[in-house]
């Protein structure tokens, strides 16, 4: 039942983060990376533990080596992985990093093979190889060829740092494992990372010129908060523990698919005929990495 659900959301997690598209785009001028990254994050807590207090009533509070993973984890997670993305995006491209994005689920899949032993069958390589193509496809908008003549510039550095760092986050929550069920850990993960955000967003505040939160600002850490945090990273914590990291990581192909739909429904951005091709190679690609083995 459990594994059963995790492939549901397969199609459901990509959504849920493909909200963060649109908090990028509207963040600026509203509200500053690091402010967006801690209200994102302790709206999400807030949620969260109602229903965490009782799990760690059942199964125990946390021990010390959850207390030190969760703060290596929330650093990853929610600092680097939040914050830095939005700083990113400032200064860089879409496509610049949807490319770089597309290279997290390759790494996870590589990594989980050497690392953690997960087995990657000829099936899954091909998968992972049509899907990374047809996320090329669609960031570069049908023009493979123009990665040639990217302009590199100094948010892709905040970028590659993201994707590094997301790489490492989905390989860590898998192989240091914990006794307390995913909804929990998540729950003190990012609490961990709440911690470490107050006073790096305090630092911000006060070398920012200029440094301030509009209503609107709220706002997009609140719907930040419900579904690219909340919703996306129980979603994706559950899959990992039910199907592996190298599975789960894939389903970040989809990523763009549903920002195309994103800025088409909320952003007034066409849909074109690269989105479909792309989609015809993402698709099965993932399905090729994340169908279920064949029983003897």
């Amino acid at each position: 039942m459990r594994r059963s659900l995790a492939y549901a959301l397969i199609p459901v997690t990509p959504a849920f983060w493909s909200a963060n598209y649109y908090v990028a785009a509207k963040a600026p001028g509203e509200i500053e990376p690091h402010a967006l990254a801690l209200l994102r994050w302790t709206f999400a807590l807030s949620v969260m533990l109602p229903f965490a207090w009782s799990a760690f009533r059942r199964h125990g509070m946390p021990s010390r080596r959850d207390w030190i993973d969760s703060f290596l984890l929330g650093g990853l997670g929610m600092w680097i992985c939040g914050a830095f993305v939005y700083y990113g995006g400032r200064s860089t491209s879409a496509l610049n990093i949807g490319l770089m994005y597309a290279l997290s689920p390759v790494l996870i899949a590589v990594f989980s093979a050497l690392w953690l032993k997960e087995r990657l069958n000829l099936r899954q390589a091909l998968g992972v190889c049509l899907a990374f193509m047809g996320v090329v496809w669609i960031v570069t908008r049908g023009a493979p060829l123009a990665i040639a003549s990217i302009r590199w510039v100094e948010g892709d550095l905040w970028i590659a740092v993201a994707v590094l760092c997301w790489t490492a986050y989905s390989l860590l929550l898998r192989q240091r494992t914990s006794r307390l069920d995913p909804f929990a850990r998540l729950s003190l993960i990012t609490a961990c990372g709440v911690l470490l955000l107050i006073p790096l967003t305090w630092l911000e505040s006060q070398l920012v010129p200029g440094w301030h939160i509009t209503g609107e600002g709220l706002w997009l850490a609140l719907i930040a908060a419900l579904l690219p945090g909340f919703g996306a990273y129980q979603a994706y914590s559950f899959m990992q523990a039910q199907l592996g990291a190298a599975r789960t990581g894939v389903v970040l192909y989809l990523g763009p698919l549903y920002a195309g739909l994103m800025g088409w429904l909320l952003l007034d951005q066409a849909i074109g005929s690269f989105h479909f091709i792309g989609a015809a190679l993402i698709l099965p690609g993932v399905y090729l990495v994340t169908m279920p083995e064949a029983k003897a």
